[in-house]
């Protein structure tokens, strides 16, 4: 009879869950595997190293010339096809709207035609904006459909999923990706494979935060606009959907550490979008505060790391067991998604999933030896 396994998932942010749905939705059914996903943060959880609940979220493209750039455009489309389907349950938190970038001093990467096509051509509904629809300063303009997410709302939808199929889940502060190999219990404690989707990868001296603010505003509208200022910086407005308020944005600061909102930061960024933003005429062009956001993204110098590392497991004492002699194991890592998770969840769901399949099949192939 084949031994039953277990497989962990480490985080449950959204490449986390993702994976974890993913990998379970891939597995045969005769498999006798099963999945625990490991975490110190859920869904329900308000922490400002727990970046997921805090995006905005929309899907737009990023053109980039880099190899890390097209990898991350691969994944994203993958993310565009899923967001598709999963909108028609109203339950996701996602919804499709009309998706707008205006741009003031469009970056070398904008103005090349290849590289527009490569990024933008699969959007459904995708055209450059006429000179009379652009507003005064913007010199480069377009429209597309695409897709908001209520980010709290998704990340309980995707939980909700993986448990109803059968998922198990066990909330664990790990010291390491290691420590992970031990927490399985019972006749399925044999645990072959984990799977780091940790965020900041426990100690990758790669690994870095970017403080991201934002506010929650009460103002409706019923498009996502990106607008690039003169000065290079950005501006956006993301709506929420079940009437989750709208989102204005946003800064990056690589390494800021600082934990508390800034008041100077909120009214830059409402003063921005104050200039475009379409404002109801009961609004009376004042944007309606809720709360303003932080949270922590966490990011990798070269892009995300999606690897198998082979390690050897010191077999242990306690209830959970690390295997035979402990050889053989596989950490297969995805972390380091920066402030694009949502919109490259699926893709890289998909790339981890194929990197664990791939040797279990090795793993049967070797066996048969």
């Amino acid at each position: 009879m084949p031994e039953n396994e277990t497989i962990v998932v480490i985080g449950a942010g959204v490449i986390g869950l993702t994976t974890a749905l993913r990998l379970q939705q891939s597995l045969p059914k005769n498999s006798h595997k099963s999945i625990l996903l490991v975490a110190r943060d859920w869904p329900t959880t308000t922490s400002l190293n727990y970046a997921s609940p805090w995006a905005g979220a929309h899907y737009r493209p990023v053109p980039g010339k880099t190899a890390q750039s097209l990898r991350e455009e691969t994944q994203a489309q993958a993310t565009y096809t899923y967001f598709k389907s999963a909108c028609q349950d109203a339950a996701s938190g996602i919804a499709k709207v009309e998706g707008v970038e205006h741009l003031e001093n469009p970056p070398d990467e904008y103005r090349d035609q290849t590289a527009i096509e490569t990024y933008y051509d699969h959007l459904d509904g995708f055209r450059y904006l006429r000179k009379e629809e652009m507003p005064e300063g913007v010199v480069w303009g377009v429209r597309y459909e695409t897709f908001v997410v209520n980010s709290p709302v998704y990340l309980a939808y995707l939980l909700r999923k993986f448990i109803l199929l059968g998922g198990r889940t066990r909330e664990y502060t790990l010291a390491g990706p290691r420590e992970a190999f031990y927490l399985a219990d019972g006749e399925s404690g044999n645990v072959r494979t984990v799977v780091n989707c940790s965020g900041v990868g426990f100690g990758d001296e790669k690994s870095f935060i970017i403080r991201g603010q934002t506010c929650l505003v009460r103002n409706p509208t019923t498009t996502t606009l990106t607008r690039q200022n003169a000065d290079g910086t950005w501006s956006f407005s993301i709506p929420r959907p079940l009437d989750g308020g709208t989102i204005i944005g946003g800064t990056k600061g690589p390494n800021d550490w600082d934990p508390n909102p800034s008041l100077a930061v909120r009214e830059t960024l409402l003063a921005n979008a104050k200039k475009w933003f379409p404002f109801t005429e009961e609004s009376g062009g004042e944007f309606d505060v809720v709360r303003d956001i932080v949270g922590r993204r966490p990011a990798r110098e070269g892009g995300m790391r999606i690897e198998v590392e082979h390690v050897d497991v010191g077999v242990g004492g306690g209830s959970g067991k690390a295997g035979k002699a402990g050889k053989g194991k596989r950490i297969v890592h995805g972390y380091g998604a920066a402030g694009r998770g949502y919109e490259l969840s699926w893709g890289v769901a998909g790339d981890v999933v194929r990197l664990v399949l791939e040797g279990e099949e090795a793993g049967r192939e070797k066996a048969k030896l």
